[in-house]
């Protein structure tokens, strides 16, 4: 700086401590009048004025616009054993701990970069040479990370799980799965050397920084793998490691390329595990069956390098011919069955049996069955082939009413319950359905099921019969005549009969009738009621009258109330009688003593 600025600064400090008297306290612990620079610059004449506001203007404009927590420049003007003193251009140096400058060598004159802490009221900056080396690395961090550079750093440390690794005088974590490709066991053999890394996560608030060395393997192994896959072709056969089964396939190594060989390409005959067919660690050669250099995916074929066994199939086979084989897949539309090694044809469910009840496939085969069957299509060329179990025999349906007439009786098997009854096979390939009020005339079904087990035989009687549709519904029930006829006339409302509380609920109860306990009736709570005001309990004998019979619905309504009350009523009806007669009797006897007295006075 010129004289004339080191002037004016000086001018300018000593006015500020004028002006900082106003805080000081006189010994009389009176804070001091505040200095009136107003009325002190009034004596001034006008040019004195001009002077000092341009000299003030010169010096305003010589000072840099500093900001605290930022970084500046400066260079170290004076070094003593505890302080370094910077000078960053405003109008005071600042001082910084010399333990900040630990393995740096420090000396007049050398331009360093440091962070202003903090401005005090008397103008003096409080600078950080660490302070602003630590942004300046976290700052270089970020920029890396942004970017995604590549960055040299120094292994300082093994730690649980991982490395720590030194970037920008920064501590980073290094991952054991993010040191190689492979599975690394000895972190020790990397402790104290160099490494190239790249920073894949910063966490801003715990400042913490995770890198990776893998990252950088696997982008190279990648434009590897593009250039390999690049010269690869469909048809070309190749020698491969089995790397890795899983259960849909296989990867093979194809020397630093990884491709799939899927199950179905494994072996003309089906398969359940890769592991029937190839093993880890296996050399075989392949045949390429896709390459996709957009994705970098190859396919492979094992099987395709042998004949295919359509090839073999005996040329004889035609549509009508029979041909034996085992049950291999099974699916919800059907199940294939393989007739020679790698030679599958379609059993579609519809082709098993003449009946129309089959809901699932496994409900006429399962894997590992051994059946006959006759070909319904065959098709060398595109190697399909369909077959028929059902056209083995003659369809069971033709003159089905000849053979199950309306009203006749069979014995059948019980196969399978459904929601609306049990379907029942009267033989090989002829089902019938009885519904559920069909089963019994007495007993109340909530399901099939509470009447009869699967695989019982049951007698019926042929109800109806729909050709066209393949329906059979059947009765059981229908054996015998309807009980409820007689029902009607022995429980007749108003009679009443003994019964047995059988069921105890919040709205009533069950009754069974003691003559005849294969026919239940309900009876109401308010009908339960007895005459001293107790409630019958379950096992109890009671006697009730029938208040409601319905033969349609099966329904019987009793009362046991209703018994007492009529009782009562009937009674007080016989003394309401005996009133009456005696009074009627002394009626008749007044009014003949009346006629014999009138009678007198007339003949008088």
């Amino acid at each position: 700086m010129s004289n004339q600025t080191e002037e004016i600064k000086r001018k300018t400090i000593l006015l500020s401590e004028k002006n900082n008297e106003n805080l000081k306290i006189n010994d009389h612990g009176e804070k001091r009048k505040s200095f009136d620079w107003t009325k002190y610059e009034t004596h001034l004449n006008n040019d004195t004025q001009k002077e000092r506001k341009k000299e003030e203007k010169i010096y305003v404009n010589t000072l840099p616009d500093i900001h605290e927590l930022e970084i500046y420049k400066g260079i170290i003007t004076y070094i003593t054993d505890k302080t370094v003193i910077v000078d960053i251009g405003f109008k005071a140096e600042g001082a910084i701990p010399i333990s900040e400058f630990r393995n740096f060598d420090i000396k007049v004159g050398l331009n360093i970069e440091v962070m202003v802490v903090k401005i005090d009221y008397k103008g003096q900056c409080i600078l950080s040479y660490l302070k602003a080396k630590t942004l300046r690395n976290w700052q270089k961090i970020n920029q890396a990370y942004e970017k995604s550079e590549v960055i040299l750093g120094y292994v300082a440390a093994r730690t649980k799980g991982g490395l720590i690794v030194e970037i920008f005088d920064i501590e980073c974590f290094l991952p054991g799965s993010h040191i190689n490709v492979k599975p690394v066991r000895d972190y020790d053999t990397y402790v104290g050397k160099t490494i190239e890394v790249k920073v894949v996560k910063i966490n801003q608030k715990t400042k913490n920084v995770v890198v990776s060395h893998k990252v950088l393997i696997e982008k190279d192994i990648e434009e590897q793998r593009k250039e390999m896959i690049s010269k690869l072709d469909k048809g070309q056969v190749l020698e491969g490691k089995i790397k890795n089964i899983l259960p849909y396939g296989a990867f093979v190594d194809l020397g630093g390329v990884d491709a799939l060989l899927h199950i179905t390409d494994m072996s003309w005959p089906h398969i359940n595990h890769p592991t029937e067919v190839v093993q880890l660690e296996q050399e075989l050669k392949f045949v390429v069956l896709g390459v996709d250099k957009e994705k970098n995916r190859v396919q492979l074929g094992l099987k395709q390098l042998q004949p295919h066994p359509w090839n073999s199939l005996d040329k004889d086979l035609k549509v009508g011919s029979k041909v034996k084989g085992k049950v291999t897949v099974l699916a919800d539309y059907g199940a294939f069955v393989e007739i020679i090694p790698g030679v599958e044809a379609l059993l579609h469910i519809s082709e098993m049996s003449w009946s129309t009840d089959l809901s699932s496939t496994q409900d006429f085969v399962q894997i590992g069955d051994e059946l006959e069957a006759v070909i319904l299509t065959i098709d060398r060329q595109e190697r399909k082939m369909s077959l028929s179990v059902k056209q083995l025999t003659e369809d069971p349906w033709i003159n089905i009413q000849n053979k199950y007439p309306v009203d006749s009786k069979h014995i059948g098997i019980v196969k399978k319950f459904t929601n609306f009854g049990v379907l029942l096979e009267l033989e090989k390939g002829i089902s019938g359905v009885i519904y559920t009020n069909d089963l019994t005339w007495t007993k109340k079904l909530k399901h099939s099921s509470e009447f009869c087990n699967i695989n019982d035989k049951l007698e019926v009687v042929v109800l109806s019969v729909d050709p066209q549709s393949r329906r059979l519904n059947l009765g059981h029930k229908q054996l015998t005549d309807n009980p409820w006829d007689e029902y009607e006339k022995i429980y007749n409302v108003g009679s009443i009969h003994h019964g047995i509380i059988s069921n105890v609920f919040e709205k009533g109860s069950s009754v069974k009738f003691i003559e005849n306990e294969n026919i239940e009736a309900f009876s109401p709570l308010r009908f339960l009621e007895r005459k001293d005001g107790s409630y019958p309990k379950k096992g109890e004998k009671v006697e009730f009258k029938i208040i409601e019979f319905n033969k349609d619905t099966k329904k019987i309504v009793v009362s046991h109330t209703s018994v007492y009350r009529d009782k009562d009523q009937k009674k007080e009806q016989r003394i309401r009688n005996r009133k009456l007669e005696k009074s009627t009797l002394g009626d008749i006897v007044g009014l003949a003593k009346l006629k014999e007295k009138i009678e007198k006075e007339r003949k008088k």
